[in-house]
């Protein structure tokens, strides 16, 4: 419960850094070209989490990252490669039609879709470090999936890794955001 309710507080903090005020209904697809570059993260012009992919293929470290921790943490459901499954959706596909908050909203609480004709339930990860403290990576990744950014499999080259990035993983897998 305790990392929930600080998963929370980071995520409403996150909101109010970033001037989002729009509700999630509100949360439309932005266009993901890189804007902003802070240490080794790129964002939209929203201020959304997004990827960098070099003429070369070399790809940002959050991009590079993401692909790992989906693989250890999402693809069982969803697919490798964000493809989906008989099990769950593509998230490939899905990041076409849902923005970063609904996706970071999902992830955090959870989502039930049953019926007559669905039978999904994705648990809430708002406990799980492995991927709350890595939430924005993984999105990073998919959203470079679902543009076909990045290919299938683990990206060949990638940017380093800034040492602040480090400190603040240490600090959230330590408990300590």
């Amino acid at each position: 419960m305790k990392l929930y309710t600080s998963a929370l507080i980071c995520f409403f903090a996150f909101l109010s850094a970033t001037s989002v005020t729009a509700a999630f209904a509100d949360d439309a697809v932005t266009d993901p070209k890189a804007v902003k570059h802070e240490g080794d993260k790129y964002l939209d012009a929203k201020g959304d989490p997004t990827y960098n992919v070099q003429a070369d293929g070399t790809v940002d470290w959050p991009t590079y990252s993401g692909f790992r921790r989906y693989h250890s943490e999402c693809h069982v459901c969803h697919g490798p490669n964000a493809e989906g499954s008989s099990y769950a959706p593509a998230l490939k596909n899905s990041l076409k039609t849902i923005g970063y908050q609904e996706f970071y909203g999902i992830v955090v609480g959870g989502k039930q879709e049953v019926d007559s004709a669905n039978d999904k339930v994705m648990p809430a990860f708002a406990d799980n470090r492995n991927v709350m403290c890595y939430l924005n990576d993984i999105y990073t990744y998919i959203r470079a999936r679902s543009t076909d950014a990045v290919g299938q499999g683990r990206p060949l080259k990638h940017e380093e890794k800034d040492p602040e990035t480090t400190k603040a993983e240490d600090a959230c897998l330590a408990g300590t955001n």
